[in-house]
């Protein structure tokens, strides 16, 4: 959403466009999706950040070599806990855990967001996108 002011035609068309390359490729790029600014109930950042970032980023590199397993969940594949090096981060006991938690309603609330989002564009908005908007709702009951 932040890119919204900085697309140069309707985004709709511009999703349209991307979702198009599956039917021209069978060796297309995998996506990660990463909160690098989660906060626990304090307000306090779960990840350090900045050049720990590269541990996610080794997780990322290691799972599209087939290095490392993930975890299905409602929305999408999600790192072991043991697969991501915290060694020396000065990381609480529990906070791998709630990064690694899907927390059902937070995504709903999101998702609804999101499905708001979705509806500015109206019927330009490629199905494929309202079927995996509408599947991952379903999937968080």
């Amino acid at each position: 959403m932040a890119m919204k002011p900085f697309c140069g035609y309707n985004f709709a068309d511009y999703w349209d466009h991307w979702l198009q390359f599956d039917n021209r490729s069978d060796n297309l790029p995998k996506m990660f999706h990463v909160n690098w600014f989660r906060r626990d109930d304090d307000g306090r950042f779960l990840w350090p950040g900045f050049g720990d970032n590269l541990r996610v980023l080794r997780w990322i590199i290691d799972r599209c070599e087939n290095r490392v397993e993930a975890d299905e969940t409602p929305i999408g594949f999600l790192p072991r806990a043991e697969d991501i090096d915290t060694n020396g981060l000065d990381m609480q006991e529990n906070d791998m855990a709630t990064l690694l938690n899907v927390d059902k309603a937070s995504w709903r609330e999101e998702l609804k967001s999101v499905g708001e989002y979705l509806q500015e564009f109206g019927d330009r908005v490629p199905e494929k996108l309202k079927d995996e908007h509408r599947k991952i709702l379903e999937s968080l009951g």
